[in-house]
C-alpha cells in the first residue's frame, strides 16, 4: 500500500508474534508490512500491491492455520 504512514500501537506480545511469523515464513519485509496486509485483507478484502496471488494465498492459509483470520 502507498500513502502517508501513521503510528498504530499494538501490544508487545502481538508484535512479537507477528515478528516471529515474518522471520519464519517470509513474504513480508517487516512487521508493519505484515500488519498492514492483514488489516487490509480482513477489513476490506483487497490485495496489497507487490505481492503475487500465489504468495497472497500462502499467507492467507498460514494466517488461517494460526487462527488470525
Amino acid at each position: 500500500m502507498s500513502g502517508e504512514k501513521v503510528p498504530v500501537y499494538i501490544s508487545r506480545e502481538l508484535y512479537e508474534k507477528v515478528k516471529k511469523f515474518v522471520e519464519t515464513h517470509g513474504g513480508f519485509e517487516n512487521v508493519e508490512e505484515a500488519v498492514e496486509f492483514i488489516v487490509d485483507e480482513v477489513l476490506f478484502g483487497q490485495t496489497v500491491e507487490g505481492i503475487s496471488k500465489e504468495d497472497e494465498e500462502r499467507v492467507k492459509e498460514r494466517l488461517k492455520s494460526l487462527g488470525y483470520i
